[in-house]
């Protein structure tokens, strides 16, 4: 087949490159063993990072977190290693690159898993891109957290909270997915719920508008003063108590709201009432004075 400039586009492009000494440079995994990893940097020679190189974390594992094929930066040390190679330090470069991404995930609220590797006073470390990362006990769950040693070696959900890069502070947040998953299922349970559905509920608090009855599965809803009761009342303390028992039927659940009505529930008794058939008055007595011991009293 006859060959054309197109066959020898890689190769010219390599022979114009030039790398050189702290450079960041993109390559392809090709290789990986317990003491290095070997890029093709698209160079006339391979690049090598030995496995000191790779990452901060101590715990990092180059076969069970690099594949084949994938594509990573990594800064030059030296352009000759000594056997041809052109050696790169992930590391470095990560400490140039990480910072950026790390500000793109806060701005982006990304949720990602981290595994924690140590606790510490105050909190847990867990790394994030390679970044030393601290989640501080109040962010770790949506409950308290007293023993942090628990948590060690767990995968959880965290999302970015706050990039210093200049003082090298990196801190995470499960707690905010935590939250914002616990919401999700929340508003998916008030859609669910029927306008018009009669439901028994607790009353957890008393205000001036009305009162906050719980529903269950952490559902709460508001039966406002004007729906308590068909008889006016200047307070909600006149016909409620916190822990009382009532039942509530549902009006509306509006923007991951739950109106309530107590009202509705006195009217639809009042219908019943009303609208029961009139009963029919039957005497078993006979009648005692008949027709004609009435008319026997009249003389003519």
């Amino acid at each position: 087949m006859e060959e054309s400039m197109k066959d020898y586009e890689k190769e010219i492009e390599r022979s114009f490159r030039e790398i050189h000494e702290g450079d960041i440079v993109s390559g392809t995994v090709i290789a990986v063993s317990e003491e290095d990893v070997t890029l093709d940097l698209n160079y006339y020679t391979q690049g090598i990072i030995k496995v000191e190189n790779l990452s901060n974390d101590p715990d990092f594992n180059p076969k069970e977190q690099l594949e084949i094929g994938s594509v990573i930066e990594a800064t030059v040390i030296k352009c000759d290693d000594g056997q041809g190679n052109i050696e790169l330090s992930r590391k470095e470069a990560n400490d140039v690159l990480a910072w950026d991404k790390l500000q793109e995930m806060m701005d982006k609220e990304t949720v990602t898993t981290v595994r924690i590797k140590e606790s510490v006073p105050s909190g847990v470390v867990g790394y994030l891109e390679g970044i030393r990362a601290f989640i501080p006990a109040s962010q770790l769950s949506t409950d308290y957290v007293e023993n942090t040693d628990a948590w060690v070696g767990k995968d959880v959900e965290v999302e970015v909270i706050t990039v210093d890069k200049e003082k090298n502070k990196l801190v995470l947040s499960a707690r905010k997915v935590a939250r914002k998953k616990q919401e999700e299922e929340r508003n998916h349970r008030i859609a669910m719920m029927v306008p018009g559905t009669v439901m028994e509920g607790t009353v957890e608090s008393i205000t001036g508008y009305g009162a906050f009855v719980s529903l269950g599965n952490g559902i709460s809803g508001l039966v406002h003063i004007s729906q308590i009761s068909q008889k006016r009342i200047a307070s909600v303390h006149e016909v409620l108590k916190e822990g009382q028992k009532v039942k509530v039927k549902i009006l509306n659940t509006n923007d991951g709201k739950v109106s309530l009505s107590m009202k509705a529930l006195e009217e639809v008794m009042v219908d019943k009432e009303e609208d029961a058939p009139a009963e029919e008055y039957i005497s078993n007595e006979q009648a005692s004075t008949s027709l004609g011991d009435l008319l026997s009293k009249f003389k003519l």
